[in-house]
């Protein structure tokens, strides 16, 4: 047992040293590519595009809104087919509430999800640059860091490089 402790205080004390001299650098690679112009295109061509299912969402969530409303304020008196009615009535508009809801949150994601490849080699040049320009050993995400000094944090460098 304590031999052990030896070789792991051994093997940290050698690792400390080769740390220090490591140069690093911290990128919110999420942050640089969602703030970058292609970005910023590409969210506001997303709502133009889906803004007329984004209003038939709300519209059907709207009107199972105002059934559930009548429902709870009326039923009360309302004889019972009546109610069943206006029950199968609500029922049907939150189907559909969440089926164009669904279908929409898909559609959109899958977009994400395609400019999210398509910008990869990229985000991916311009992390290298960073590498290079300010002769570091290693990038890291910043979502991996506990802390890191503010000279370390090269996101805005890195959104200026996505710009160009």
């Amino acid at each position: 047992m304590m031999k052990k402790m030896m070789v792991a205080a051994l093997a940290l004390m050698l690792a400390v040293p080769a740390l220090a001299d490591t140069k690093i650098g911290v990128v919110d690679l999420r942050r640089a590519l969602f703030s970058s112009d292609d970005a910023q295109a590409f969210s506001k061509q997303l709502q133009s595009e889906f803004s007329d299912d984004e209003q038939k969402v709300r519209d059907a969530q709207e009107e199972a809104r105002k059934l559930k409303e009548r429902l709870e304020k009326d039923g009360a008196m309302m004889n019972e087919s009546e109610r069943n009615e206006l029950s199968g009535k609500f029922k049907d508009k939150v189907q559909e509430f969440q089926y164009l809801k669904n279908r929409l949150d898909s559609t959109v994601n899958s977009r994400k999800q395609k400019f999210l490849e398509d910008a990869r080699p990229q985000v991916d040049a311009a992390v290298k640059a960073l590498l290079e320009e300010h002769d570091l050993d290693l990038v890291l995400p910043s979502e991996a860091v506990v802390y890191a000094k503010p000279d370390m944090d090269l996101t805005k460098e890195l959104i200026k490089k996505l710009n160009k």
